[in-house]
């Protein structure tokens, strides 16, 4: 019998069970990595506490009017105690009340800039590296020209010009936060658009938006994710940094680094006036960080390996 004899049998296609199944078990095994490591879960409780303080500030601040501009100079500048645990500002103001609602404002910074970079860079990104050629020249020489440049000090010239302001300070940092995004997809669809799988389906005749949509993004969604949530904390603390300098937020709009602004001129009699918004920055930013690293550790295999 010659091997032209021989049947052909058609290559087995995995049930919806067994496709379901292999999921369940890479997800476990994910919580199993993530769940192995004490930084990842300890990251993964202050991004969980920060949301909870974001979503529920309102509801959970001992004194909500303290947000809103209220003035009590009866309790001016009182020290820590059970009744202000982080005691109190030059209005009278609770400073845990601020901290708590001030995390909404954080959130919406966070979520606005790191959203409107990862829209812009990513579709960028992918165009340069599928297409290259001139469409790649370009894109990639503007985005050298804004990463030659540090992205807070450009962000400070563009509220500058645009004027202070929480809604300007979010502007500008959108418009510096998209470079880093392209210089990662970019390179990642560069890689991606010569495996074999994209090969084959565009010697099928696949439309170039059809790869892309099937095959080139699903791909570079594990680095996305991971920049996107170190990208929230970052995002966060250079909104504070302009604060800090008077070009972010105004009172009585409770915002960390606008509050640690202000408090920079008590010091140091009344250290708790900085210390405990600086504090809460400092949390929100090592929880995202703290984060991103184990995603990147759970999602990256050759992480995982070295």
């Amino acid at each position: 019998m010659t091997s032209a004899d021989l049947p052909v049998t058609a290559p087995e296609i995995p049930s919806f069970r067994e496709r379901h199944a292999s999921t369940i078990r890479q997800w476990r095994l994910y919580a199993h990595l993530f769940a192995g490591s004490f930084s990842s879960m300890l990251g993964l409780a202050l991004v969980v506490l920060f949301l909870i303080l974001a979503i529920f500030g309102p509801v959970l601040a001992p004194y909500p009017e303290d947000t809103t501009g209220a003035v009590n100079l009866s309790q001016r500048l009182l020290s820590p105690s059970l009744a202000h645990p982080f005691g109190t500002d030059e209005m009278g103001a609770d400073i845990l009340s601020r901290i708590i609602v001030g995390a909404r404002t954080s959130l919406w910074i966070g979520l606005i800039i790191t959203g409107v970079g990862a829209g812009i860079g990513v579709p960028l990104g992918i165009i340069a590296g599928y297409h290259g050629g001139v469409t790649r020249a370009v894109i990639m020489r503007v985005t050298d020209l804004f990463l030659s440049v540090p992205g807070l000090a450009l962000a400070l010239t563009i509220v500058a010009a645009l004027g202070p302001g929480i809604t300007n300070c979010v502007i500008a940092l959108s418009l510096v936060w998209w470079p880093g995004y392209v210089r990662l997809v970019e390179s990642k669809t560069l890689s991606v658009k010569e495996e074999l799988y994209v090969e084959s389906a565009r010697a099928l005749g696949a439309s170039t938006p059809w790869i892309l949509r099937r095959h080139i993004l699903p791909n570079c969604l594990t680095p996305i994710i991971v920049k996107a949530s170190m990208d929230m904390g970052m995002a966060i603390l250079s909104a504070a940094s302009l604060g800090f300098i008077g070009l972010g937020a105004k009172p009585p709009l409770p915002e960390w680094g606008s509050m640690i602004s202000v408090a920079r001129t008590y010091m140091p009699d009344w250290w708790w006036y900085s210390l405990f918004p600086g504090l809460a920055i400092f949390l929100t930013v090592l929880g995202f960080n703290l984060l991103g690293d184990g995603l990147r550790d759970i999602l990256d295999p050759r992480s995982r390996s070295r």
